[in-house]
Formats: C-alpha cells, sequence, structure tokens
C-alpha cells in the first residue's frame, strides 16, 4: 500500500499501530519499556516481566516456538509458528484492539493482523537507550567486582568450541511437516495458491539466524536468468568438481570448500520441485570459510555479502586455473560473466583541456540519494580478487530533501563534476597540478545490472552511522542508453566523424540497452536492528520472499517498498514466458 502525499508516494505504515497509538496517548509502549532486558555486553535486548522468567504460549504451554509474541494490550503471551499455526493471530482476530504484539526475544514489534515486522520510533528508541546504558553500568561494575576478585569476566574467559552439526527432522517432525503443510498464502487477494500455480524454482529459504540478509541475496540469484541457465544446464558440475580438486580424498585448505558447488547444490534442490523451505547451512558454512571476518550469526549486509559471495567464486576459478582473467570481459567465471561490466571515468585538465581516460571493471553501481549533492555515487571495483566500495565523501541531509529516482541517481552519477582544488590532478601536457572536471560512464553493460543504494552512511569526522531511510522511486523498465559512454561523449562533443577513444563499440549496445526489473532487496528497520525481504518478479508476478515465506503481493506494493537493491537483466534474456503470457492476455481482451 502507498500514499500520494503533496505529490511524492511514500509507504503507508500499519494501519492497526496508528489505530493503537492513538488510542494510547503519545507514549502507548511506556510499560513496555519497563521490561527491557539486555544481556551484556552489547548483547540483544529481550521483554521480560522478571530477568530469569521464562516465557511460555497462553494457548499450548510451549516456550520453544520459532517467535513467542506478548500481547501489547493484554501482556498475554502467544506464539507464532507458521505455517503451522499462529496462536498470536487467532488471539488478535478474537480481541478487538489486540493486534499489536511485542517479540519477547527480540523486543521488535509486530502486526499479528498484518502478520508483518513494524516500527515505531518512540520504542524503537527507548530500546536503543537502554541497551546503551545496560551496557555500560554493567561493564564499569563488571570492571569493579573483577578487580576486587581477580578473575575474569566470563565473556572473556575461552569457551568451549562447539561443532556444528547440521539440522535434519526426525519422524516425529516428518510427520508433523507433512501433516499441517498448507498451500502458500496469497496477500493480494486473500486466496490460496495452489502449487501447480506458483512459478518454478520458487521455494522459501530458512533463516539460520540473522541469515536475512544472505537469503534475500540468494533470492535474488536463485532467479538470475543468466545464472539459473548457467547451473541448471550442468555448466558447473560439483561432483566432478570434487573429484578433480581431490575435496572426496583429503581434507587441504584449498578444496574444503567451493561456492560454485555449493550453488550448484542449492539450484538442485530449488528447482527439483519440492516446496517445504531449504536450509542454505552449507553454502553459509562455505561462505564464513571465504569470509572468516564476517563468520558470526550477527546481522551483515545484504550488498556486502553480495560482493564478497561473487569475489569467493571469482577467486576459486582463478586459483584453479592458475592465471589472472581480466573481470571486465567476460573471459571469467560465471560470476563476471553476469554481473561484470566496464565504468568510463574522463578527467579533464581545465587549463588545457587534456584528458585522462581510464577503465575500471564494476560488478555493481552504488548510488547515493542525495538529490542535490552532485554526483557522488561510485561503483564497486572489482580488482582481480578483491572488491572494494568507494564511499560518499559528503553526508549531506538527505532526510530533507526532495523525492529521489533511480533515474534522477544515475542522471547524477553521470554527471561531470568539478573537483576541489585538494584533488588536483598531475596533467601531462602542462605539467603542473591543474583543476579538473570528472565525469564516469558506463563503457560496457553488464547482463544483469545491480544497483545497490547507499542507505547506510558513515561519517568518521561526525563519529557517527545512520541509515537514510528516503523513499526512491524505480521503474520496471529501464533504458541504460543515455548513461553509456558514447551517449555521454556525444552529448558533450555532438555526433562527429571521429571515434570516441575506441568507445564506437558502444553503439552495438544501445540494441540491448533496455532492462527489466526482475528482484528487489528491501532492508527495513534500523541501521543495527533490521530485516532483509526481496521481491520477485516471476511469470508476470510478484512474489514477497521473506525467509521460509512466500507471498504474491500487488505491483503498488513492490512500488512502495524501500529499495536497497535493484536487479536489472537484459531485456532480450527476460522471461520469454512472461511476453507470451502478456501476448495470449492482450488476444484475449481483443
Amino acid at each position: 500500500m502507498s500514499s500520494k502525499i503533496s505529490g511524492r508516494v511514500s509507504p503507508q505504515p500499519c494501519p492497526h499501530l496508528l489505530d493503537f497509538c492513538y488510542r494510547n496517548g503519545s507514549n502507548p509502549f511506556r510499560a513496555l519499556q519497563d521490561c527491557i532486558r539486555v544481556k551484556p555486553p552489547g548483547g540483544r535486548a529481550a521483554i521480560r516481566r522478571e530477568p530469569f522468567e521464562v516465557p511460555r504460549c497462553g494457548t499450548c504451554d510451549e516456550s520453544s516456538r520459532p517467535r513467542l509474541y506478548a500481547c501489547v494490550a493484554c501482556a498475554a503471551v502467544f506464539c507464532h509458528a507458521p505455517p503451522l499455526h499462529s496462536h498470536a493471530s487467532a488471539h488478535a482476530l478474537s480481541v478487538p484492539g489486540h493486534e499489536i504484539a511485542v517479540d519477547v526475544d527480540r523486543a521488535e514489534l509486530f502486526c499479528c493482523a498484518c502478520r508483518d515486522q513494524v516500527y515505531d520510533r518512540d520504542f524503537d528508541a527507548a530500546v536503543v537507550a537502554q541497551t546503551i546504558t545496560s551496557t555500560t553500568s554493567t561493564s564499569g561494575s563488571t570492571v569493579t567486582q573483577c578487580k576486587a576478585t581477580g578473575s575474569q569476566p566470563d565473556n572473556l574467559r575461552k569457551r568451549r568450541r562447539v561443532d556444528y552439526s547440521l539440522w535434519a527432522p526426525n519422524s516425529r517432525e516428518n510427520a508433523i511437516i507433512e501433516n499441517h503443510s498448507i498451500p502458500l498464502h496469497d496477500a493480494t487477494n486473500g486466496s490460496l495458491i495452489s502449487s501447480t500455480e506458483l512459478p518454478w524454482g520458487l521455494r522459501g529459504l530458512n533463516n539460520l539466524g540473522n541469515t536475512c540478509f544472505m537469503n534475500s541475496v540468494l533470492q535474488a540469484l536463485l532467479h538470475t536468468p543468466p545464472l539459473r541457465n548457467y547451473f541448471l544446464s550442468d555448466r558447473h558440475n560439483r561432483y566432478y568438481c570434487q573429484q578433480k580438486n581431490g575435496s572426496t580424498l583429503n581434507g587441504s585448505k584449498n578444496s574444503r570448500f567451493c561456492l560454485s558447488c555449493d550453488m550448484d547444490a542449492m539450484f538442485s534442490a530449488v528447482f527439483s520441485g519440492d516446496r517445504t523451505p531449504y536450509s542454505p547451512a552449507k553454502f553459509l558454512h562455505s561462505w564464513w570459510q571465504h569470509a572468516a571476518n564476517l563468520a558470526s550469526y550477527e546481522q551483515q549486509d545484504a550488498h556486502e555479502f553480495f560482493i564478497s559471495m561473487l569475489d569467493g567464486i571469482h577467486e576459486k576459478v582463478a586459483k584453479e586455473k592458475r592465471k589472472t582473467h581480466s573481470p571486465g570481459t567476460g573471459d571469467c567465471c560465471i560470476a563476471h560473466r553476469v554481473f561484470s561490466g566496464i565504468l568510463r571515468s574522463d578527467v579533464m585538465c581545465m587549463a588545457c583541456g587534456f584528458t585522462s581516460t581510464t577503465y575500471d571493471p564494476c560488478l555493481d553501481i552504488s548510488l547515493d540519494l542525495e538529490p542535490n549533492q552532485g554526483v557522488s555515487g561510485k561503483s564497486s571495483l572489482a580488482k582481480s580478487n578483491n572488491s572494494c566500495n568507494v564511499e560518499a565523501d559528503c553526508m549531506g541531509s538527505s532526510q530533507n530533501c526532495g523525492i529521489s529516482t533511480l533515474k534522477g541517481c544515475l542522471e547524477r552519477f553521470t554527471r561531470a563534476e568539478k573537483l576541489g582544488s585538494d584533488q588536483k590532478f598531475f596533467c601531462q601536457k602542462c605539467q603542473v597540478r591543474q583543476e579538473s572536471l570528472k565525469q564516469m560512464s558506463i563503457r560496457k553493460l553488464p547482463l544483469v545490472s545491480c544497483f545497490h543504494i547507499k542507505r547506510f552512511e558513515h561519517s568518521s569526522i561526525r563519529r557517527m552511522s545512520r541509515k537514510v531511510d528516503r523513499y526512491l522511486q524505480f521503474p520496471f523498465s529501464l533504458d541504460m542508453a543515455p548513461y553509456l559512454s558514447s551517449s555521454i561523449l556525444r552529448s558533450r562533443f555532438g555526433n562527429r566523424i571521429f571515434p570516441f577513444g575506441g568507445d564506437e563499440q558502444d553503439a552495438c549496445n544501445e540494441v540491448s540497452s533496455e532492462f527489466e526489473l526482475f528482484a528487489v532487496v528491501t532492508h527495513t528497520g534500523k541501521l543495527d536492528a533490521g530485516h532483509y525481504v526481496t521481491y520477485l518478479r516471476l511469470s508476470n508476478h510478484w512474489y514477497k520472499c521473506d525467509d521460509a515465506w512466500i507471498t504474491r503481493v500487488n505491483e503498488s506494493i513492490v512500488l512502495a517498498a524501500q529499495g536497497y537493491m535493484m536487479f536489472y537483466v537484459q531485456k532480450m534474456l527476460y522471461y520469454k514466458a512472461s511476453e507470451k503470457q502478456a501476448a495470449s492476455w492482450c488476444d484475449v481482451r481483443k
């Protein structure tokens, strides 16, 4: 749902939360603030009336359900375990005004009627304040106690290593799953979607503990047409790869993990026809081996995971072939064949007009939301075995600026900007440092373009971090021709006969410069406590992938979402089934 205010389209908040806040005054959650408990140091906030209370569902008396919610109106605790049952939703439907609840283990608000997480600025501020207060006060008392006793605090003592073991349901749990499985719910019209109507390969992914960042990106990659066709056509056979690398015979460091093999296994499982949620535990373990600095159950950044994962696939191929490939040429791993493009950077001397041109490969393009800050979005550069994302130079007050659009962000990205006096470059013609103009453009388009919106800002000067909650308009169809190097150079110099530094080849790219949106990764919540969800466009329908839960949604819900990463595929590679379905629908209308 969305509302239009002063010509702007913005996401509409939960009506049940608005009604609850209206009925309970200016501070509707004041009773909950006394129940916020934080397990130090820096632990997650929880809701407990007593410090050592064990909450149980008031209906089934279970304490080990996936989620337990306390009703904010009556403080009764109920479980929420879809698709089996939801006593929390049953309570909300039976008692009007009791729709809003709070997760007792996460201190996060939840609407039991909408079955979705909701946010209140004042409540979140109270939780953050209590977390900071508890952490600082507890750390001070812990230091004092340790000095008196001469012992180490519990968090600094060496912990026993717990080996990871893959979970598998027993016979009783299998019986429960088979007997209580229900068709997916359609959020558009309230009807049930039969499994035969669902697109092939649409399957939920279990959350393994704050892994929604991984699940959201994996859902987009599983339905990226070139990537899907590559793995489903057995271009990377995991059994052959393991045999070639000897990983089944020895456990050497170089052969004990392969992200491509795990992707192959995941594609086989997701497109097997099984509709039960899949657990990507093997892939998570392999990714941890590649990105050891991110190996934890803490929430990570979805964009950072995306770059790190593609990096891991590329690094494995480079080691096996023992030679360096240029990521922008396409003669590389499948990750760079699909996502890698080439950016052109022109720096022109303002004194003599000499232009220095450089080309850099990129896996995605990061864009700022500030509409009046000039060109500050840069790209993630993929250099051999690693990628880096260049930060914005300044942190503008984007919360107070006008609405942003994806096309506007791309226009600012390719707009010429004057470099500051402290950024003078050495002109080879003048032989001195001169002021200059810099302009970015796209030399080569990838098969799939990923646009990353910079919603998380970090300032070393202000020593602060924050999330930019600005709404971004993005189109379903996008023409990238205006942002190509050939178009930028023609707009600068006009239609000339001479070639533009080898960029005459871009003319052939213009026939495939039209892209179609097929996946949107969104982020809701705060900087350090949020949730990632992916919207997929399959067979001309949109589906919301929220970890293990899949629901069909309207286009308006997707357009109102707070986009964080957008995936566009070249239109010539877009789903033929969608075009045929649209054509047949037009024939019926005629």
